[in-house]
């Protein structure tokens, strides 16, 4: 008897790593033609890279392997152009592709991907009002844009913030609820990507989560990210650099400043940057005889474009580009990781605010301008 209850427990044993150390991937899709590939394939920086694929037969497939940590991949078929985000992990994995709405598909049967779904079907009713609200106020915003109408530009902003808003908060509702989560590392990795929450908040969650929810590679972007910070947070002397303007003529930042500087990171290809440009211009065309200087840094790779959209929005301070793209040297010393960005120097060139916009922005200045 102790010799079976022994063999049992070590089969137990052996059954249970299989378990953990596994996972399997079975889905239906139905209506597509046999012998179509489904793909398993991961995100770089050049596209999609196959990582596993396997044949459709009677509109089912199925996948089986290790995952030695999870990870966000996408599943494709083969010659169908959406692709179905997924957390790769080990356990058994439900995939339901819709064929005819690839994004109406689901994928579910492991804590992380049920946490998924639930949160793209919580997520879902914010993001179609926020597209709605775009598409009905595109052109409203282009004109508002072109005839430098701050007004309206400030208020269409303020009405799309609604929806932004809400978005963030049930990202940091969850990352709160779940610190232990793969998901609550990626939607972290989020904010850092495009810096649409506080320093310190990113800083505070990041210190919330499990050693085991950091211990990936998002996890590093987001101690990387949080590192390179303390170089550029405001106390902190803002970094010289040099590049040339729009003429060819190198221009440092340290010959730039004024009693007060802004640094303005920005590109012609970017839609939220040229949205905030008619309330920049307004700003420095009302303070800059008071001492208002800017420094546009733009992201551009085309010079022709940067040049066009300079000229269109009446960009009179001080522009450079290094022409590189997010490759661009200064961007990179910055940490700048999405546009617009701003920092805000008094006299010394100190960093005494940064990312401020409309009418909080020229409280700032105003409150520079009187100190000094």
């Amino acid at each position: 008897m102790k010799k079976l209850f022994l063999v049992l427990s070590v089969a137990a044993v052996f059954a249970s790593c299989k378990k953990d150390n596994g996972y399997t991937i079975s889905g239906e899709a139905k209506g597509v033609d046999n012998d179509k590939m489904v793909i398993i394939a991961t995100q770089s920086e050049l596209g999609p890279i196959s990582k596993d694929t396997v044949k459709i037969k009677d509109g089912k497939f199925e996948f089986k392997g290790i995952a030695d940590k999870p990870e966000f991949c996408f599943l494709r078929i083969q010659d169908i152009g959406d692709m179905v985000p997924f957390i790769l992990e080990n356990g058994t994995i439900k995939v339901d592709f819709v064929k005819d709405s690839i994004r109406n598909s689901r994928v579910t049967g492991t804590v992380t991907n049920d946490q998924f779904q639930k949160y793209n079907d919580e997520s879902k009713p914010i993001f179609k009002k926020m597209q709605a609200f775009q598409i009905a106020n595109n052109q409203k915003m282009a004109m508002a844009q072109q005839s430098q109408d701050t007004v309206t530009v400030n208020s269409l902003r303020k009405q799309y913030m609604v929806f932004q808003d809400a978005l963030n908060k049930k990202s940091e509702d969850f990352i709160q609820q779940h610190p232990e989560s793969f998901l609550s590392v990626m939607l972290l990795e989020n904010f850092t990507i495009y810096q649409s929450l506080p320093v310190d908040k990113i800083e505070k969650y990041y210190k919330l989560l499990t050693p085991e929810a950091k211990d990936n590679k998002h996890g590093k972007t987001i101690k990387d990210f949080l590192d390179k910070q303390t170089a550029v947070q405001v106390g902190k002397a803002a970094p010289d650099f040099s590049a040339p303007n729009p003429e060819g003529k190198t221009v440092s930042l340290k010959e730039s400043l004024g009693k007060v500087t802004i640094i303005d990171f920005w590109a012609s290809w970017c839609g939220p940057c040229r949205a905030e440009n008619p309330n920049v211009v307004a700003l420095y065309n009302e303070l800059h005889a008071q001492g208002l200087n800017i420094i546009g840094v733009s992201l551009d790779k085309d010079a022709d474009k940067w040049k066009e959209a300079i000229a269109k929005d009446k960009l009179t301070w001080t522009q450079v580009s290094n022409l590189k793209f997010w490759q661009d040297p200064i961007a990179e010393k910055y940490n700048v990781k999405s546009i617009p960005q701003t920092f805000i120097l008094d006299a010394s060139g100190k960093i005494v605010a940064k990312d401020l916009r409309g009418a909080e922005l020229k409280a700032k200045i105003m409150e520079l301008l009187a100190a000094k």
